[in-house]
C-alpha cells in the first residue's frame, strides 16, 4: 500500500499570491504542502492538521520564480567588453565568438561547475524553474557536451546552434551543419530549437529553416527576435506557431497586433535591454494590446550577465508600466507558457494551488510589492523547491 507522504501546513502567510482564478490574491493565507505538490489553499484559520507546521510570520508567498530564458553554459569573462559598453560602444552580438572560444577551450568539469554554481545562485533567489540553451559550442561535438550538461541541471534545454555564424563559415554552409549533424547529435537532450533572427546572425528565410528542421525533429520552436533593430523575427514566430519569440526590444504596432492575436508569448529581458543600452521592451503596450508576456534574466556572460528575475521584475514596474501583479505573473505564469506548460495540470510550476508543484518564493515583506518599493534590497527569505526548502531559516 502506498504511504502519503507527511504533509506540512505553512500558516502565517500576510499575502499569498496564486496566479489562479480560483484563489488569487489571499491574505492571512496558509498552504498544505505534501510530497513535492500543494494539497490545500485556504485561509490561515481554516487551515487542516498537518505533520508539522511552519509560521512564516505575516510575510508574502509567490510561486517561485520561473526563468524562461538563460544561457549558462559558458567559460570565459567577458568584463571588458561590459566596461567598453558603459564608455559608449554599441553593442553588436559580436562578443557572442569570445564565449564560443573560451567555452570550447574550457574542460567539462569547468562548464559543469559554473553551471551549477549559477544554477545554485538563482535558486537562492527564488528561480525554482529554469530553462537554459546551447550557443557557445557551435561545433557538433561541442554542442552535444553543451546540451548533455545542461541536461544533468536545467528543467529544460534549447538547442541554439543557430546563434552566430562561426568563423571559415558562411551562414548557409554552418546551417547545413545546425540542421544535419548538430542536430542529430543534440535531439536527445533537447526540448527546444532556437534562432538568434537577427541583422548579423540569420535572416528571415536562414531562421525558418532552423525551425523546419527542428520542428521535424519533434522539437518545440523558440525564436531569438527584434532585439537590436525593427526585424522579422517576431512574424517568424508568429507564423511557425513558437512558443516563444525572446527579446522583442523594437516593435511594429503590427508586431504587437501579430502577438495579441496569437498564442506565441513575448519574453522580454529587460536586465538585458539595460545592459546593452536598448530601449526597454514595450511591456505595457504589449499587454495592452492583449498580447501574453514573460519576463527572464538572459542570464550569459556578455549581455545580461544577472541571475536575478527579482531585479528583472522590478525594471519591469519602476520602468516598464507593469504592475507588481503583471510583473509577478510575467516571472512566474507567463514564463511557464512561454515553455508551453498547462497552468492547469497536476505539477504545475508558475502557479500555486492544489497539485501544483510546491515551489514557494517567501519575501521577508508582507507583501509582493516590497519587490518594487524597495529596489535592490535582497528580500528572498526562504525558498521551497519541490516541497522541501532548500534556503532560509530553520523551520520546525
Amino acid at each position: 500500500m502506498a504511504v502519503n507522504p507527511a504533509a506540512t501546513v505553512i500558516t502565517g502567510i500576510g499575502e499569498l499570491t496564486t496566479n489562479t482564478a480560483e484563489f488569487g490574491v489571499m491574505r492571512d493565507a496558509a498552504i498544505v504542502v505534501e510530497g513535492d505538490r500543494v494539497s490545500w489553499i485556504g485561509p490561515a484559520e481554516s487551515a487542516p492538521e498537518a505533520d508539522h507546521r511552519v509560521d512564516v510570520g505575516g510575510r508574502a508567498v509567490l510561486p517561485g520564480w520561473v526563468d524562461s530564458h538563460t544561457h549558462l553554459v559558458f567559460a570565459g569573462d567577458r568584463t571588458a567588453e561590459f566596461d567598453a559598453r558603459m564608455s559608449g560602444i554599441p553593442y553588436s552580438a559580436g562578443g557572442i565568438r569570445t564565449t564560443v572560444e573560451a567555452t570550447r577551450n574550457a574542460a567539462d568539469e569547468t562548464l559543469a561547475a559554473n553551471l551549477r554554481r549559477l544554477r545554485a545562485e538563482a535558486l537562492r533567489q527564488g528561480t525554482t524553474y529554469l530553462e537554459t540553451k546551447t550557443g557557445y559550442g557551435l561545433t557538433v561535438a561541442d554542442e552535444k557536451r553543451c546540451a548533455t550538461l545542461a541536461s544533468d541541471v536545467a528543467d529544460e534545454v534549447t538547442f541554439l546552434g543557430a546563434h552566430v555564424v562561426p568563423p571559415d563559415f558562411s551562414a548557409d554552409t554552418y546551417l547545413d551543419l545546425v540542421c544535419g549533424p548538430m542536430l542529430d547529435a543534440v535531439a536527445d537532450h533537447v526540448r527546444w530549437i532556437d534562432v538568434f533572427c537577427e541583422t548579423g546572425a540569420f535572416d528571415a528565410a536562414q531562421s525558418a529553416r532552423v525551425l523546419e528542421a527542428g520542428k521535424s525533429r519533434g522539437l518545440g520552436l523558440r525564436v531569438h527576435g527584434n532585439q537590436l533593430a525593427l526585424g522579422p523575427g517576431v512574424r517568424l514566430a508568429v507564423d511557425h506557431g513558437a512558443a516563444s519569440v525572446d527579446h522583442c526590444t523594437h516593435l511594429t504596432d503590427s508586431d504587437i497586433e501579430a502577438l495579441a492575436a496569437s498564442t506565441t508569448v513575448a519574453t522580454l529581458l529587460p536586465a538585458c535591454d539595460l545592459s546593452t543600452r536598448q530601449p526597454l521592451a514595450p511591456a505595457r503596450r504589449l499587454l495592452d494590446a492583449g498580447a501574453r508576456i514573460a519576463l527572464a534574466t538572459n542570464a550569459n556572460p556578455g549581455s545580461s550577465y544577472t541571475t536575478s528575475m527579482s531585479f528583472c521584475v522590478t525594471t519591469a514596474v519602476l520602468q516598464m508600466g507593469l504592475t507588481i501583479a503583471e510583473a509577478i505573473h510575467a516571472a512566474t505564469a507567463g514564463a511557464a507558457l512561454s515553455l508551453a506548460h498547462d497552468l492547469s495540470a497536476p505539477g504545475a510550476v508558475g502557479v500555486l494551488r492544489p497539485t501544483a508543484t510546491a515551489d514557494l518564493h517567501i519575501l521577508d515583506a508582507p507583501a509582493a510589492i516590497h519587490l518594487a518599493y524597495r529596489p535592490g534590497v535582497p528580500l528572498t527569505w526562504s525558498v521551497w523547491h519541490r516541497g522541501a526548502q532548500v534556503f532560509g531559516p530553520p523551520v520546525g
